[in-house]
């Protein structure tokens, strides 16, 4: 038994053996193939004088370069290749030995059948049998892979479906409250309106009666004493009177009617004609608004259930929500504008000198004054109320200051009055004094234009700027020198301190980042802000958490400073190559486009609120070529009013007011 299990494992051993063996004879036999120069399988064999076979290409360039045989460097020329039909055959039956090698079982099989391998009928049926259920399990499981792909996605869309269905649901919670209210609001304004209506009825009654009898007595005269009187009561008190089922109408009554029942008057309809725009207005930004009082509601919900608040009462007031009072207040703010409306204009530019554009326009710190400066190498300052109230062609400056170079930025004190900040194309940044016309502080530091200067809200000594060379300086008004640097990778085009505090500084450049310092340690900044896709042009605040910046991308954008978010992007306007101004107050951002237009955008709704195009005085003189090649370059609000200056490349400077 031992000796029969032997005799069985050992032709098994020597099988292997003689498999291994031809496994190696036939890969030697593959190397002998192959060409000397490229390494592969010959292709089309060619044999040389010296009696070495390569593949044709690579035999015959080799020949372009060098005249011997790559193996044993005997001289050859093209003329000495001949063709290698035996090797060629060789060449293709190893290749198809290759190819059944690795070639699959069925692929196999049926090269065996079509090179006409004998099979039984019985060896079909029994392989069709085989087949047959192969295929159908084959079915099988194909049938249940799809249909679990079915119901995954199924579960998932409704899983989807269910949380926006509860969404909804949450959503109709939030607006079925608010509506709750709403209308305990509006019925308390309007018992509050008639309580106040009766109380100055009272309070006229005595006035108006006295005013009524003298009146009566004058209409009716001695004519009362004969009317007959039934329970006290005159019958010219009576306004109708029925008498065979007509109407008449006492004189008395008529007039009294006339006077007490008349239309509505031209300031009611003005009103009704106003509150139909606004609804208009509502109607056209639907969607922006609904998603903004959304995204309100739940971020209060979710406040609420972040900290567990089981006192509400610190965040509703008269039944409102926060999240109701802050929508209220942007729907307010937003449908009460319509438009831009024009109420001064003037020149900046000489009438001898082309170059007009104003790069920079602001307001001192009490909104009396505004400077004006751009690459006409002039500072003019202008009064506000004169520029308004006075119609003149021509506003001439009440201060004008000359500067050795084109001015990028203006900066006003905002403590000191009559102090000013400005920063050039040669780098200098120049602190004026606005009363004596003189330069009071010139820092000299960096080697490249400066982009821009701020002052701070603060710390009235303390002011930054940014310039090309990559380097944002701190200065302070006390000392000559720059008292911090940061030095940046790439250009510096603006930056912005914290309204509330010195500390804190916004850097835009031409990396497409806002870069948000911490004076205290500058190593790194604080935050950086990502999503324009080209330079950053402007950084403003609108308080101190909420940053806006403009970009050549075309885009304004919002940012959260305390929580490091984007917040929205606003679209409208064009700016893709020019400066074209940004400024905001504390609902507002407004900026220039190329287009020649002044877009203004709500901080809630991402579309333009609306916009205003500057004309050509002399449209005479300008083709349409010329004019499309202005651009806004320069805007500035009133503090937070409704009024802003915006000037142009042409240098034609507008007092706008935001208008119905």
């Amino acid at each position: 038994m031992g000796d029969s299990s032997i005799g069985v494992v050992v032709p098994a051993a020597e099988l292997q053996g003689d498999e291994a063996l031809e496994e190696a004879e036939a890969e030697a036999e593959e190397k002998e193939l192959m060409c000397p120069i490229c390494m592969q399988m010959i292709k089309d064999a060619f044999l040389t004088a010296c009696g070495h076979s390569f593949c044709y290409m690579c035999i015959v360039t080799h020949l372009q370069n060098k005249s011997d045989c790559p193996c044993c460097s005997h001289f050859l020329t093209p003329s000495q290749l001949f063709p290698n039909f035996l090797l060629d055959k060789l060449l293709k039956k190893t290749s198809a030995r290759q190819l059944s090698k690795a070639a699959s079982p069925v692929e196999q099989f049926r090269q065996s059948l079509e090179q006409g391998c004998e099979v039984s009928v019985k060896e079909l049926d029994s392989l069709l049998s085989l087949l047959a259920e192969k295929k159908r399990k084959l079915e099988q499981e194909e049938a249940e892979r799809n249909m679990q792909i079915l119901l995954d996605f199924l579960h998932c869309l409704r899983k989807q479906k269910a949380n926006e269905l509860n969404e909804v649901q949450n959503d109709l919670v939030y607006v079925k409250e608010d509506l709750n209210a709403v209308e305990r609001r509006r019925i308390e304004l309007y018992r509050a309106r008639e309580r106040y209506s009766v109380k100055l009825k009272a309070s006229d009654d005595p006035v108006r009666m006295r005013s009524r009898t003298s009146s009566m007595e004058r209409i009716v005269g001695p004519a009362c004493n004969s009317c007959t009187t039934k329970g006290g009561m005159t019958s010219v008190n009576m306004q109708y009177k029925k008498n065979e089922g007509k109407v008449h109408i006492n004189p008395l009554g008529s007039q009294i009617k006339d006077a007490t029942f008349s239309g509505p008057t031209s300031q009611q309809i003005s009103q009704s004609g106003m509150a139909v725009t606004r609804k208009k207005r509502v109607h056209a930004q639907f969607n922006e608004l609904q998603e903004f009082y959304l995204q309100k509601r739940r971020q209060l919900v979710n406040h609420l259930e972040t900290h567990e608040t089981k006192d509400k009462t610190n965040i509703t007031r008269e039944g409102y929500s926060l999240a109701l009072e802050d929508f209220q207040s942007v729907l307010s703010t937003f449908t009460r504008y319509s438009r831009l409306r024009v109420i001064a204009e003037l020149k900046h530019g000489d009438l001898f000198n082309s170059a007009n554009i104003v790069s920079s326009i602001e307001f001192d710190r009490d909104d009396e004054l505004f400077a004006t400066a751009g690459v006409s190498r002039r500072i003019k300052v202008f009064d506000f109320s004169s520029v308004v109230n006075e119609p003149t062609d021509v506003h001439c400056p009440v201060v004008e200051m000359a500067t050795r170079s084109k001015l990028s930025c203006l900066s006003w004190n905002k403590f000191t009055k009559n102090h000013i900040a400005s920063s050039d194309y040669d780098g200098i940044v120049t602190i004026w004094d606005v009363s004596t016309r003189q330069s009071v502080m010139e820092y000299e530091e960096h080697e490249k234009r400066a982009w821009s200067v701020d002052f701070s809200r603060t710390e009235p000594s303390m002011l930054v700027s940014g310039s090309d060379d990559c380097k944002v300086k701190v200065w302070c008004t006390n000392q000559e020198a720059s008292v911090l640097n940061i030095d940046m990778k790439a250009n510096i085009c603006c930056v912005k301190y914290n309204p509330d505090s010195s500390k804190f500084v916004a850097v835009g450049s031409a990396d497409h980042h806002i870069h948000y310092y911490d004076l205290r340690n500058t190593c790194h900044p604080l935050y950086v802000f990502s999503g324009h896709k080209k330079t950053v042009s402007y950084v403003k605040f609108l308080s101190s958490n909420e940053l806006a910046s403009a970009s050549t991308d075309s885009t304004l954008r919002l940012w959260d400073v305390k929580k490091n978010l984007p917040v929205r992007t606003f679209r409208g306007h064009t700016n893709e190559k020019n400066f074209v101004g940004l400024t905001v107050n504390s609902e507002f951002l407004s900026c220039g486009s190329e287009t020649n237009e002044v877009f203004v955008y709500h901080k809630a709704i991402s579309k333009q609120a609306t916009s205003h195009k500057f004309g050509s005085p002399d449209v005479e003189d300008d083709n349409e070529e010329e004019l499309g090649s202005y651009f806004i370059s320069a805007v500035c609000w009133k503090s937070d009013s409704p009024t802003m200056l915006a000037a142009n490349s042409r240098g034609t400077i507008k007092v706008m007011v935001l208008a119905a």
